[in-house]
């Protein structure tokens, strides 16, 4: 049984937490309900877009097209399907000029144009039985949401003699962002009772597993009401609420599963609720304030790039991570100061063990990840430890086999293609995807897949014809068409051969943006927009790493007081996110599985998906990685015995760690359940990391590199152990009493035991 921890003056935050634990549940309350009202509608304020830098060439022409030349950047297609009939027959073109009229006296349309006026043979399939008309509506994402809801059922299904159905762009988005809103409302649908399923059996109690989840419907409501606020300011990416979701569940499991269990350790020591809350506090408290600082570091790094898609996730992890982490340090405590040990109430597992004699764990402790104290004589603690001992006594083959293993696993990344998101990321059923598909399988040329060239300035007729002329030279050009001006502005529309953002594509890119030309020029199209996404993510890529490594250094320094360790965490952290790597280009790109996972794939990654996943991935690492190396750091600092510390670290934590990564992981999985790819990818990605991470990398790689280095791993310069024993933080006693001498230089083995003073 634990050592009982003596009464001990509360520090001023413990006091703070248990003073008043009602009138802070009800404040908690109240406020979370003005963040339910703060949050209603939040989605509907999103974008779906945001991929593009804003301050790239792409992007400038783009708005200079749309405001010079509307009709040359149509977002809204009305794909016109006259059945057996040709589209130039008599009554389906009359049809379809009636519809063209109709659409152009619409409310914020304009640049409507139609095959039937010009006769343009890009407008018309090959078969001739589909033609196009295009339009353009004007606003931002949610005003041409709107107007697409007022204006789309007029026009969608038959009218006389043509079917019409609705594409393009705005239609895309529109969708695009209609399904994830559905899609993370069933995702939340299953989540939620499997989590609190998974909590029953991880702590026994449904009292305190129903604990977890509150902490997590807090965090997620008051980022909602975050999110809604910065809206008013900024864009934000409809994608990031999916991010929410599934941090604010899964970090808020994590934190508070180790809250809980720290807390009815103390109690089944003997201590009173008080004092259980205030050791709760100095030990797993602070390494859940050390974790939700690693993990909002990983995600404040996507602050660096320009494209709102990433910097939304960005708004949304640290909004969650901090609120999922207040609420484990300000609201848990508070309900815990109540419940007191009625948090072993219902304990659901009786129900299991009538008529299977003694239970393995003690009552009010047990549960996957106990072992802490005492709390399992037999069960899983003692199960980490047998196989802390078999990889330590084979650390080198372990070591190799495990990084090689990895190595291999992220092989595929190096074939690694990057493309730009479009409608084949919605379920092949999806209207305005069936559209698009159309157009790439029946229509001339590649529609979509064109660029388009802004010449600004004074230019002469027969300068610009002189331009037309070497630009139609270039390698790689089937057909230039233009120019066609308006003041001192004209444009210039290039097909390419090939595919639409393919390699010869971003060539041609470069080869007109090299072209000279006596006035300014400006290059967009779905290329263009590729190749300066690729260069903003270079250009600010080092920094977004730089940012993550150098603050994971210094925190994980300050948590252990070595150089060696915050190194190697880094390095197998990296390591532990080449599985997700590799699988997105195995199974996304080259399109394994996509049977079975429902999905199109297109040949290529969204430039900015590894970027997101390597934050998230990354932060959720070193959530884990704190949890144990605080408990081998506390441990070490008590016994002086590096390989005893280790495998006591193992032992204590293993279950924890593989019980919160497998409840993530069935987040991430209810989020990759999206019938979006993207997401889909996001969602199965980071559960595939998370797994490797916590049964693979925690349980065997860190284990055997540690032991490879031996004590050596927690030296430090002189210096900044001084500097560590001023500023650095710590769990248990250690953290209490920093003037604690440094273990002695060859200490004794340490011997096996269950009890300890401390620690979480």
């Amino acid at each position: 049984m634990p050592q009982v921890n003596s009464p001990q003056r509360l520090g001023g935050w413990t006091r703070f937490v248990t003073a008043r634990p009602r009138l802070t549940l009800l404040a908690a309350l109240v406020i979370t309900v003005l963040a339910v009202f703060a949050g209603s509608g939040v989605a509907d304020r999103m974008g779906s877009g945001g991929w593009q830098a804003p301050d790239a060439e792409s992007t400038y022409a783009t708005k200079a097209l749309e405001r010079e030349f509307p009709a040359s950047q149509p977002n809204l297609l009305l794909l016109v399907d006259s059945g057996t009939a040709s589209v130039d027959d008599p009554a389906v073109a009359a049809e379809a000029a009636r519809l063209t009229e109709r659409l152009a006296a619409e409310k914020d349309v304009v640049g409507v144009g139609s095959y039937w006026q010009d006769k343009a043979p890009a407008l018309r399939a090959e078969d001739g039985r589909q033609a196009l008309i295009a339009a353009r509506i004007e606003g931002d994402d949610k005003a041409t949401g709107e107007v697409l809801d007022r204006i789309a059922p007029a026009y969608r299904g038959a009218h006389g003699p043509v079917d019409v159905s609705i594409g393009g762009p705005v239609a895309v988005q529109h969708e695009m962002q209609t399904i994830i809103q559905d899609d993370l409302l069933r995702a939340e649908m299953i989540a939620l009772p499997v989590t609190l399923l998974l909590l029953v059996m991880v702590f026994g109690s449904a009292i305190a597993a129903l604990l977890p989840l509150g902490v997590g419907i807090v965090a997620i409501l008051g980022t909602n009401a975050v999110l809604r606020g910065i809206t008013e300011f900024t864009d934000v990416s409809v994608f990031a609420q999916n991010l929410t979701t599934a941090l604010g569940l899964g970090l808020a499991i994590d934190y508070a599963l180790f809250i809980v269990r720290r807390f009815r350790e103390e109690l089944a020591s003997g201590a009173g609720t008080r004092e259980a809350v205030g050791a709760t506090l100095r030990t797993a408290g602070r390494t859940v304030l050390f974790s939700a600082l690693t993990v909002a570091v990983s995600l404040a790094a996507m602050l660096v790039f320009p494209q709102y898609f990433l910097r939304s996730f960005a708004y949304a992890g640290i909004a969650v991570v901090l609120l999922a982490a207040a609420a484990a340090l300000i609201l848990l405590p508070a309900a815990l100061m109540l419940l007191g040990p009625r948090v072993n109430s219902l304990d659901l597992r009786k129900l299991l063990r009538r008529g299977r004699g003694k239970p393995r764990t003690e009552e009010g402790a047990g549960g996957i990840g106990s072992g802490e104290g005492g709390a399992v004589a037999d069960g899983a603690g003692k199960g980490w430890g047998r196989l802390s001992a078999l990889v330590m006594r084979r650390a080198p083959v372990f070591a190799v086999a495990t990084s090689v293993g990895l190595v291999l696993l992220g092989l595929p990344f190096l074939g690694v293609k990057f493309g730009t998101a479009d409608d084949r990321q919605l379920p092949a059923a999806a209207e305005s995807h069936v559209v698009q598909q159309h157009l790439r399988d029946g229509f001339p040329g590649s529609p979509g897949g064109g660029l388009d060239v802004l010449a600004e300035g004074d230019a002469t007729p027969a300068q610009l014809a002189e331009y037309r002329g070497r630009i139609a030279g270039l390698p790689g050009v089937l057909r230039v068409d233009g120019p066609a001006v308006e003041g001192e502005s004209a444009y210039f529309s290039v097909l390419g051969d090939g595919e639409p953002v393919g390699e010869q594509a971003q060539r041609l890119v470069k080869d007109l943006r090299a072209e000279p030309a006596p006035f300014d020029t400006s290059v967009t199209g779905t290329a263009a927009v590729l190749v300066d996404s690729k260069a903003a993510i270079a250009d600010r890529l080092p920094w977004a790493v730089g940012i993550i490594a150098v603050v994971t250094l210094l925190l994980v320094f300050l948590l252990t007081g070595s150089v060696l360790i915050p190194v190697q965490a880094v390095v197998l952290n990296a390591l532990s996110l080449t599985a997700m790597f590799g699988a997105v280009v195995w199974v996304f790109q080259d399109g394994h599985l996509s049977g079975l996972l429902s999905f199109t794939s297109t040949g290529d990654i969204e430039t900015t998906l590894p970027v997101l996943m390597f934050c998230v991935a990354f932060g959720l690492s070193m959530d884990y990685g704190v949890f144990l190396l605080s408990r081998i750091k506390e441990e070490y600092d008590r016994t002086g015995d590096h390989e005893h510390a280790v495998g006591f670290g193992l032992r204590h934590t293993g279950g924890l760690i593989t019980a919160a990564a497998v409840i993530l992981a069935v987040v991430m999985v209810a989020i990759g359940t999206s019938r979006v790819t993207n997401t889909k990818m996001l969602g199965l990605g980071i559960a595939l990391a998370v797994l490797m991470d916590a049964m693979v990398v925690r349980s065997l790689l860190v284990p055997s590199v540690m032991k490879l280095m031996g004590r050596a791993s927690w030296w430090a310069p002189a210096p900044l152990r001084a500097f560590h024993r001023r500023f650095g933080l710590s769990e248990g006693e250690a953290a209490a009493h920093p003037e604690t001498p440094e273990p002695p230089e060859a200490p004794g083995p340490a011997p096996e035991r269950d009890r300890v003073t401390s620690g979480a």
